[in-house]
């Protein structure tokens, strides 16, 4: 049982329609308006769908992942790497942490900002993530 919709406010139906969230006692859950009928969805159920896609996207590339990111915080040390990389390896860890915690509002705009957005049905199961692409290295010139 989740206490906090991890991704509140990304979250749209079908029809591209934003999903509220709310919570009843402890649980968190996404709520869906289905011609006024007002499914509510675990929040739990969505969020370890989309964490899982994000982890199957991740594996085999915790390398260069792990690299990239390094050298954005600028410390682009074999320590730093290596501790990035296994902590991709460990991800089950990091995603139950992250259940626990939540992600902070402003990371969670953040991501809408990037175009980040989670599409469900009325049963609650993932149809798709819109994730924001790394640049093409092409660009455009000749």
């Amino acid at each position: 049982m989740s206490k906090k919709a991890l991704f509140e406010g990304l979250v749209v139906d079908e029809n591209d329609r934003a999903v509220e969230t709310t919570t009843v006692g402890d649980e968190a859950f996404y709520v869906i308006d289905d011609a006024g009928f007002r499914r509510h969805i675990p929040a739990e159920q969505v969020d370890r769908q989309v964490l899982g896609q994000m982890q199957d996207m991740m594996k085999g590339s915790e390398g260069l992942i792990s690299e990239q990111a390094a050298k954005m915080m600028g410390q682009e040390d074999i320590f730093t790497k290596a501790m990035i990389e296994n902590q991709l390896k460990n991800m089950d860890k990091q995603f139950e942490a992250l259940m626990d915690q939540g992600i902070p509002e402003s990371g969670r705009v953040y991501l809408g900002m990037l175009g980040f957005k989670v599409v469900i049905n009325y049963h609650g199961e993932v149809l798709r993530v819109d994730q924001p692409s790394a640049p093409s290295d092409e660009g455009g010139e000749e």
